[in-house]
């Protein structure tokens, strides 16, 4: 068993505890991962600020080549990291999964490091000259789930770097150890206290949320967590950015030739086994068709290998953990007493590992759990309706706004009802493609701010105005 340490300073910290994080496919020990405290966050924080003023003075190509530098570590380790994300989260090695987050990890570094954000001249005449300026934020506080802990890792922290911010980050104990070792390497090209890394439960996160030394916090997880991130913020008036909770809607339009887009729905869907804040959690398809895409829906599901990571046959993993894999198994059955009809799936084995088959319901109605909530599992529930004005009405009848999709057989046509949704991304004809270049972030209660593109960095910084009277 690999051991593992925090990372403070730029050299591994001592801790007097640890705690075991869990293989999701068969609930084995993957390792026993060092437990962090209050105090060892006061140290990563302190760390952090010591090395702010250097690291912020550094040139701009300085900074994107030390990116640079760590996308080529991330490269060069890609099957260790690889592996520790499957053993530890669930994802499979096959498909969009466990190696699809590393490589992404290592492209969106690159990306990232080919960023900037020069001066913006506003008046520079006879009279005057105006200079805007973006300045780093300071001492970035990180805190990150488990459903993709290594590429939300990256995207907290390379916009943070890139413009001259210094980072504490906190992983999800379900899913310490791929941060662990990425904050290892990184330390290898970066000055010391650049990057901190600090596990623990809730407690610690609390803690660094509410650090006077931190400046801004930066969360990807559930809206309700969100919410207390942002109070215990407003104490010291810490800027925020929120990636949080969605529950994506999909609306195909009246006869739209579905097979052709049975492979992008359904990794739309079940990408990660359905664990992605942007996956496509309720689709609602015409009363003309219904009965056809259900068919056809469940056909293509239900031919998908689901099983052990670390099995190459396997495109899909199990739930990431024992929390996760009850939510979902309490919002089916609530379901089937609620008189959906279950067309796939729905019936957990008896046997170790948290694997829950991929989950087709229909006749669901909006009133079921499965719709309202976001259930982030393997399951997807069908809804009818019966025109497009009421489909949009009802997708955006919820408090969160993160991604939607439109389907359709005439793409222009999908754009302009696309265009009409409440959420931070409208997909056409598929469902959560990111860009580093194009902003994402959600509205309503999916969060405050975006991440990528030279608008993440902005979330990163400070403006001052240099106004000069001549």
């Amino acid at each position: 068993m690999s051991a593992f340490s925090l990372t403070i300073g730029g050299k591994p910290a001592t801790v007097a505890s640890t705690f075991n994080v869990v293989n999701p496919a068969d609930e084995s020990v993957v390792a026993a991962c060092p437990s962090g405290t209050a105090g060892l966050v006061d140290e990563a924080v302190a760390s952090a600020r010591a090395a702010l003023a250097q690291w912020s003075a550094q040139s701009d190509s300085y900074r994107a080549e030390m990116l640079l530098a760590i996308a080529n570590l991330i490269e060069q380790h890609h099957e260790e990291l690889s592996r520790l994300i499957t053993r530890e989260q669930g994802k499979a090695q096959s498909g969009p999964g466990a190696n699809y987050e590393v490589g992404g990890s290592a492209a969106w570094t690159r990306a990232t490091a080919g960023l900037s954000l020069p001066d913006e001249t506003i008046q520079d005449d006879s009279k005057g000259r105006i200079v805007v300026r973006r300045k780093p934020v300071g001492v970035v506080a990180s805190i990150t789930p488990w459903n993709w802990p290594m590429i939300i890792a990256v995207w907290h922290i390379a916009p943070a770097l890139r413009v001259g911010c210094t980072v504490v980050i906190k992983p999800s104990p379900f899913t310490p150890l791929s941060t662990l070792r990425l904050v290892e390497l990184m330390n290898q090209v970066l000055p010391p206290g650049v990057v901190n890394v600090v596990t623990g439960d809730g407690d610690v996160g609390t803690h660094l949320v509410n650090h006077p030394e931190v400046d801004k916090v930066v969360f990807t997880g559930s809206s309700v967590t969100g919410k207390k991130v942002m109070a215990g913020a407003a104490e010291t008036l810490k800027r925020v950015t929120l990636e949080l909770g969605g529950n994506d809607a999909g609306i195909i339009l009246p006869g739209t030739d579905i097979e052709p887009l049975l492979e992008r729905l359904f990794w739309g869907c079940f990408i990660n086994a359905g664990q992605t804040c942007a996956a496509l959690k309720r689709l609602y398809v015409h009363s003309g068709q219904y009965d056809q895409v259900v068919e056809r829906f469940a056909a293509y599901i239900a031919r998908v290998p689901v099983g052990d990571g670390l099995d190459p046959r396997n495109l899909i993993g199990p739930v990431s953990n024992r929390m996760q894999f009850d939510k979902v198994v309490a919002f089916v059955e609530d379901a089937r007493r609620s008189g959906a009809r279950i067309v796939v799936g729905g019936e957990p084995k008896d046997a170790p590992g948290y694997f829950y088959p991929l989950t087709l319901i229909a006749n669901a109605t909006d009133a079921m759990r499965v719709v309202k909530e976001e259930q982030f599992g393997p399951v997807i529930p069908l809804l009818r309706y019966e025109t497009v004005e009421e489909a949009i009405e009802r997708a955006n009848s919820l408090d969160v706004g993160l991604g939607g999709s439109v389907w359709g057989n005439d793409p222009n046509e999908a754009a302009r009802y696309a265009g009409r949704l409440e959420c931070g991304t409208a997909w056409v004809n598929q469902h959560g493609a990111l860009h580093p270049l194009a902003p994402f972030g959600g509205v309503k209660c999916s969060g405050i701010g975006v991440e990528f593109n030279v608008d993440g960095l902005k979330e990163y910084t400070t403006v001052q105005v240099v106004n000069v009277a001549l």
